[in-house]
């Protein structure tokens, strides 16, 4: 059952801090805006930051991993699948390739970035002012812009903690499920309700929004707010599938094969973490893996805990235990 029992903490912390006193490690709240803590059991002490920052990184990891285009490039030379593209640093840059994007599925990004921020994708590219705007938002969040082929598949998040996989999810973008009766305003209202959903990562889900993008994406698809979708029909309120945007978590853990999972730790050794969430896209979960079958789109320095642990459809993976595991208590 989700309870949140360290108010102003994040919820992955809040986990970390219940698993350690479970092991009677003595716990410290040294900063809790920053979700900054200190372990202490006999003579061992180990301090931690947003659950996953620990000594047993190397300081130049999450800078690789924070760096998209120096991630791919040490990617690619382990043999590891990325999608292929491009880097640019100004809009004018990227303006002058238009015409070699034209009708192809692309997805521009910030070169550093997480939860999603400044992600827009296309499919079959053709609008020359929305791929602009879209590269206008991107450098809203870096000096440099990425510009790559839309890898077709599902995207799963796997959790590598150690030399291991210890979790594994799929993520199915923001949406709703009509009923025939309710506008999708309210059945984003009424799915907010669910006190598993809230703001800021002390919940394991966060909330729907109804906001510019997920307006501009109903559109897309010719609706509204006030459209009313069928009984059944699912109604996608937004492309990404970050859960720090209202996506669903869906455990995967048990159903991927083993060769997938090697893949993803051979992806965190490849830029030396210990603590890593592996994005990657698969078209089909029980195929070798092949050029054809997958790609990593992104690694993650500080990936969230607590989606493994409380996933919208699966079972609890107990991944805090890992970390402590991790670091030796």
């Amino acid at each position: 059952m989700f309870k949140n029992n360290e108010p102003g903490l994040e919820l992955s912390t809040a986990m970390l801090i219940a698993a350690a006193k479970q092991r009677g490690i003595a716990v410290e709240i040294l900063d809790t805006a920053d979700n900054f803590i200190r372990l202490k059991k006999g003579e061992k002490t180990e301090y931690v930051k947003q659950a996953t920052r620990t000594s047993k990184d190397t300081y130049i990891a999450p800078l690789i991993m924070e760096n998209k285009e120096v991630t791919k490039l040490v990617l690619r030379e382990q043999g590891i699948n990325v999608p292929a593209g491009m880097m640019v640093q100004s809009v004018d840059e990227a303006m002058a390739h238009f015409e070699e994007f034209r009708g192809r599925d692309l997805v521009v990004k910030p070169k550093s970035s997480n939860f999603g921020l400044g992600i827009e994708i296309f499919k079959k590219l053709q609008c020359v002012n929305c791929f602009q705007q879209a590269v206008v938002k991107a450098f809203t969040y870096d000096t440099a812009v990425l510009i790559e082929d839309f890898i077709p598949g599902k995207e799963y998040r796997f959790l590598v903690i150690g030399e291991q996989v210890v979790g594994i999810l799929h993520r199915v973008p923001a949406n709703v499920v009509g009923d025939g009766v309710s506008t999708i305003a309210e059945l984003v209202a009424e799915k907010n309700r669910n006190p598993l959903r809230g703001k800021g990562y002390v919940t394991p889900l966060e909330q729907l929004s109804l906001d510019v993008t997920e307006i501009a994406f109903l559109g897309e698809q010719h609706k509204t707010v006030k459209t009313i979708p069928k009984a059944g029909e699912t109604v996608y309120l937004r492309e990404n599938s970050n859960i720090s945007t209202g996506g669903d978590s869906i455990d995967f853990t048990d159903a991927i094969i083993d060769d997938y999972k090697a893949i993803a730790v051979k992806a965190a050794q490849a830029v030396g973490a210990k603590i890593c969430g592996a994005d990657i896209i698969i078209k089909d979960i029980k195929a070798k893996p092949d050029a054809s079958n997958y790609s990593i789109i992104e690694l993650n320095f500080n990936p969230a805990l607590h989606i493994h642990n409380y996933p919208f459809v699966g079972e609890n993976r107990h991944v805090d235990d890992k970390v402590l595991d991790l670091l030796g208590f």
